[in-house]
């Protein structure tokens, strides 16, 4: 099978088209085959190649087919059928990589947990997907059989860490043994993914899928809504984005690729995962993120493209053995989630040598719509999320019908359109229709777009301050307390007032040893903007909560009682 991709003739001019980057397509048609197709194509093009390296033990691209194919015949053999959802409760380890693929070649629907969720979300995800087999860690069982009863599964596929590393080390995985396989083999729901790869025939298997209207994976997000649903993305949303990445970064094929940001989340699926699998690249696998081992790994593997937070990027340029390590090979960082910083930026710029840009996107869409431009440091813009990424178009609109299409530089609802744009929330109509309009996903991120179609983040529409009328922008605060020498880490939020209906709180993380009185910091933000959006009040903690990628939980400080 050839993929082809072809550029269209729509020459419809955007903003940013006039300072689109040299070689990379404006538009792009997408093959119309299943997901599961574009590893099987890769281990033809390539199959003695390497695809994931795992604490140094290598699966090459045929290898890695085949095991995805024996997983699709043991899930088949299991009563799976097209359109079934199954769940994957694990890290980056090969074994989610074997059932993602697997997974899809049937048919079914891939709903990934995160694996550092509590048992009421894990159960939530579960409930509401509907799933009936679980793919999991013998780590996590314990966690899941609290729940499992409460949920519609019927069987669990147990992984250990210790099967896809070398000898020399799978030791350390057998030290976490959690299930004695006595227990797993006496129970008749209970089987180890060693087993089942055993067992069953690596040959192809076959079934009618529809690109543009089967659903590949559940992708569970508080997205626009705050209450995590299930994003459906078929299986051309997910190809579309997988080429849009590919065209935008333009690397070469025998790169190594970084894989640190989960799996189960959309932002390291698409970048860690899918996109390198297209184009035959080498994967590093990193069950979680320890800064010495990822930058053993720049050096040992020649990493080239790397894909990360703030968070994690701080964390590298932190870390005590950093002049130790030769990381020359890298090239292109991405950066998302959270707004990368300008002093972070230049100083990670300069350590490393190596172009570090900020993009932006949404499981919604599969999940990325923007980034700056890669070719040169010069086109990046200071606090741009980017540009739109080729096939996919951007507005901004007002904030409250998202009817009116604002002028350049004017603060709105973000809306983007494209090939890589869900099909709508799992069992959801009215909160799909309140998102999807005319082919339009809404967004809910507040943003602007500047005379070069360039766009800049905002705030969230839902984190928006409403202080007696007037509208106060939590990033424009918060970009400003990090200007203070003593300001580690904050979040600022509306609290709610019964004059002013909502007044700006900041909580504060100070830098070691820093101590500086709550006044300090009011004034030092309130000198340099309107009184209306000045803070009211500041609250000092030793940290604040955040997610699995450093991202604050707003929602969680709202919560609060106050």
């Amino acid at each position: 099978m050839i993929l082809k991709e072809n550029v269209e003739s729509n020459t419809s001019e955007k903003p940013w088209h006039r300072l689109w980057p040299k070689n990379v397509p404006k538009y792009i048609s997408y093959p119309k085959v299943p997901l599961g197709d574009l590893l099987t194509i890769s281990a033809n093009r390539h199959p003695n190649r390497t695809a994931l390296i795992y604490y140094d033990n290598h699966i090459t691209y045929k290898e890695l087919d085949q095991l995805s194919n024996k997983i699709a015949r043991a899930l088949s053999d299991m009563d799976i059928k097209k359109g079934d959802r199954v769940a994957i409760f694990l890290p980056n380890v090969p074994q989610f990589v074997i059932a993602f693929y697997g997974i899809v070649k049937i048919g079914a629907i891939v709903t990934a947990l995160n694996p550092i969720d509590k048992e009421r979300e894990i159960e939530r995800q579960l409930v509401d997907s509907g799933a009936e087999i679980i793919i999991t860690l013998d780590l996590f069982y314990s966690t899941l059989s609290n729940i499992i009863e409460n949920t519609k599964l019927k069987r669990v596929i147990v992984a250990r860490l210790n099967e896809y590393m070398p000898k020399t080390k799978s030791v350390l995985g057998a030290m976490f043994k959690k299930i004695p396989s006595y227990h797993v083999n006496s129970m008749p729901n209970i089987f180890q993914f060693k087993d089942l790869i055993k067992k069953y025939d690596p040959s192809p298997y076959q079934i009618e899928i529809n690109p543009e209207e089967d659903v590949a994976a559940l992708q569970y997000t508080g997205g626009t809504t705050g209450v995590a649903m299930g994003a459906m993305l078929t299986h051309i949303n997910l190809i579309s984005n997988t080429i849009m990445c590919v065209k935008w970064i333009s690397i070469e094929k025998d790169a190594a690729y970084l894989s640190i940001l989960p799996f189960f989340h959309s932002y390291g699926l698409m970048t860690g995962l899918l996109t390198p699998l297209y184009i035959g690249a080498n994967i590093v696998l990193f069950p979680r993120f320890y800064p010495k081992q990822v930058l053993q790994s720049i050096e040992k593997y020649k990493i080239i493209v790397f894909c990360g937070v703030p968070t994690i990027y701080s964390k590298l340029l932190s870390d005590s053995d950093l002049s130790k390590y030769n990381y020359l090979s890298l090239k292109y960082c991405i950066s998302g989630a959270d707004p990368l910083l300008p002093e972070l930026k230049e100083r990670f710029t300069s350590v490393f040598g190596s172009i570090i840009v900020e993009g932006y996107g949404l499981s919604e869409a599969s999940p990325i719509t923007h980034c700056n431009p890669l070719e040169s440091s010069e086109e990046y813009k200071v606090g741009s999320i980017g540009i739109p990424y080729p096939d996919t178009d951007a507005k901004i609109v007002d904030i409250d019908k998202g009817e009116t299409i604002l002028n350049t530089g004017e603060f709105g609802e973000l809306a983007v359109k494209g090939p890589q744009i869900m099909k709508g929330y799992w069992n959801s109509p009215e909160e799909t229709a309140s998102v999807l309009r005319d082919g339009w996903l809404y967004t809910g991120d507040i943003c602007k777009m500047d005379e070069d179609g360039y766009f800049y983040l905002i705030s969230r529409k839902k984190d928006l301050i409403k202080y007696k009328g007037h509208s106060v922008y939590p990033k424009e605060l918060e970009d400003l307390l990090y200007e203070h020498p003593a300001v580690k880490f904050c979040s600022v939020i509306g609290k709610p007032d019964p004059i002013a209906g909502m007044i700006p709180k900041a909580y504060v993380v100070l830098s070691e040893g820093a101590n500086v009185p709550e006044k300090e910091i009011m004034s030092f933000v309130n000198d340099k903007v309107a009184h209306y959006k000045a803070i009211r009040e500041v609250e000092f903690r030793p940290d604040l909560p955040t997610n699995f990628l450093g991202k604050v939980l707003k929602r969680e400080l709202r919560a609060e009682k106050k």
